[in-house]
């Protein structure tokens, strides 16, 4: 399946669930205001969302001169992909983690965190930065973006719809079915069940996609695997406070110190993906 084929199917059924919460919480009425708000995310998402996620992890635009090893790995990475040079951003925590972001090669950005410079040497920190530039190639990249946002606005009105179920709130009685408290509680919960459901299976194919393309840009694959054992342990030891909306949009789970969050994962095992760079012999 293409990626401008997933992301219509995911936009589809993202747009569909807001729409049902909207439903729920205001009949046809609501409906109405939940399809045009939705519409309105999506492109707000499409131009924004790339600044949005920065913003919401504090990522900071760091300078070559502060960063001469990472801006030349990720130079000479983006000249073989033949994609432009993408601003290169630094997140404050020691939890190591990396991700990129953006709607197109033209307009996207890399980030890491502090801990993953740290921790990493050059081999290891290439195989990272070619898999995340070969999201951006791959243009997968706008995908995660728009999904993280939407599933964080389905997850906010699941949780106002908890209230109202609470408090005999719903579908006025001009409705013609009315509103069932019990059907909307259930409704919150199953929304951004049903909205993490549909990232998890877009999500770890590409990973998995990327992870091979990755090695492929960088030459070898023994970096990007040795990494990967490194940040899964590190994770583990030290999740990142992340949220579960945007969680896919690194290229380790940063919530997998999380024993539920890794049941729900949007990344394949961590093994799995090794054992498939391994066996590539690059």
């Amino acid at each position: 399946m293409s990626n401008m084929l997933k992301t219509g199917v995911l936009l589809g059924v993202l747009t569909a669930l807001f729409v049902v919460i909207g439903y729920a919480l205001g009949g046809q009425q609501g409906m109405v205001v939940a399809f045009a708000l939705a519409v309105a995310m999506n492109m707000f998402s499409y131009w924004f969302s790339d600044k949005i996620v920065l913003a919401m992890y504090g990522a900071r635009p760091i300078s070559e001169a502060k960063a001469p090893r990472l801006y030349a790995i990720v130079r000479r990475l983006a000249t073989r992909a033949q994609i432009p040079m993408p601003p290169v951003y630094l997140i404050p925590t020691d939890a190591p983690n990396a991700f990129a972001t953006g709607r197109s090669p033209d307009h996207a950005a890399v980030a890491v965190t502090e801990g993953i410079m740290r921790i990493l040497d050059e081999d290891e920190l290439e195989g990272v930065l070619a898999h995340e530039l070969s999201h951006v190639r791959n243009r997968d990249v706008l995908i995660s973006t728009i999904a993280a946002t939407l599933a964080g606005a389905i997850t906010y009105l699941a949780h106002m719809m908890q209230w109202a179920a609470f408090f005999g709130g719903g579908r006025s009685s001009d409705d013609e079915e009315g509103g069932s408290p019990w059907a909307m509680l259930l409704l919150a919960i199953l929304a951004p069940f049903a909205a993490m459901l549909v990232q998890l299976a877009v999500s770890r194919a590409r990973e998995y996609q990327a992870d091979a393309s990755g090695a492929r840009l960088a030459g070898r694959s023994s970096g990007l695997a040795k990494a990967l054992e490194k940040l899964e342990t590190a994770a583990r030891a030290e999740p990142m406070p992340a949220n579960p909306a945007t969680a896919h949009l690194f290229i380790v789970n940063p919530l997998s110190g999380q024993t539920l969050m890794r049941l729900f994962s949007t990344h394949p095992p961590i093994e799995d993906r090794i054992r498939r760079l391994r066996a590539m012999h690059l």
